[in-house]
This record gives structure tokens, C-alpha cells and sequence, in this order.
């Protein structure tokens, strides 16, 4: 069965590479990291064209989210936002590694650990305001790995 276009470019294209890599990122503490340019560092290596690109954050208490990236008020906004719904005075049971350990975990849970990026034309296909982020979720640094990995056609 053919495919059908809604009205925008359509081009098949035959996948011939799939590549991927670990990322390890050093948060300074609760706070989003940009992982947009190394995302694209990686994209330009695999010499990916058109494809998709996957990242994976390999941890419970961190996370990806796709958001606004002109206005670093929107960024605070969104961290009151989680500070909100998963308080460290919640109550929570699990504690083992400190108050901000059980709500990084729920926070988590209501943002991402996985995310996929269309590439256009060698190009993460964001749209003009948006960039990747890791969300750290606990209060001191730590060291966070995430596996990149690009399906597509070379360029």
C-alpha cells in the first residue's frame, strides 16, 4: 500500500546506517544541561542525511525533555513546575539516598528517559525555539550517561 502525504514533502529513502554512542554529561546539580549541539556533533559524524535520531538517559533520577530554549525563564518556570509536583517534604518513604532522591525519581517518571529527533537533510529537525535537555533532578553534580544512536541514510 503506497503512502500517503498530507500535503507535505514525502521522499523514501533506504536506511543503510545505524550507529550508535554513550554520552557521558557532568550536571552541576538540579538544572537543565543543552545536549542539542553534541546531538548534532553526533548526527554530522554518522554523516546521517535523513533518519531519526534516539537519545536514552540510562537513569532514574534524570531525564530528557525537548522544551524552549530563547527564554531561560521558561526553564525555572518548568523546574518550579516539578518542584510542585514531586516536593522533597512529600512524605515519601523512600529516602535512601536523601530527600531529593524519591521525587528526582517521580519526576522522571512524569517527564522522559528516551526522546526521537527526525533528521532532515543532516539537520535535527527542531523547530526553531526547541533544544534537547537532560533534567537533573538531584541537588548535587553528578555524572550522567546517555546512549545516542542515528538510523538513516548517508548523506
Amino acid at each position: 500500500m503506497p503512502c500517503v502525504s498530507s500535503g507535505g514533502r514525502r521522499r523514501q529513502v533506504t536506511m543503510d546506517i545505524l550507529t550508535s554512542t554513550i554520552l557521558t554529561v557532568s550536571t552541576r546539580g538540579q538544572g537543565f544541561v543543552d545536549l542539542t549541539p553534541e546531538a548534532q556533533v553526533f548526527v554530522d559524524e554518522a554523516g546521517a542525511g535523513e533518519g531519526l535520531l534516539t537519545l536514552f538517559c540510562r537513569h532514574t533520577s534524570a531525564s530528557l525533555t525537548i522544551q524552549e530554549n530563547a527564554d531561560p525563564s521558561v526553564r525555572i518556570d518548568l523546574a518550579t513546575a516539578l518542584d510542585r509536583l514531586a516536593p522533597e517534604d512529600g512524605g515519601w518513604t523512600h529516602n535512601t539516598e536523601g530527600p531529593d532522591d524519591m521525587p528526582a525519581h517521580i519526576r522522571t517518571m512524569l517527564t522522559s528517559v528516551s526522546l526521537q529527533v527526525p533528521v532532515l537533510g543532516g539537520r535535527l529537525a527542531l523547530g526553531t525555539w526547541q533544544a534537547i535537555y537532560l533534567i537533573e533532578h538531584r541537588r548535587r553534580p553528578h555524572r550522567r550517561e546517555g546512549v545516542l544512536q542515528v538510523v538513516g541514510h548517508c548523506r
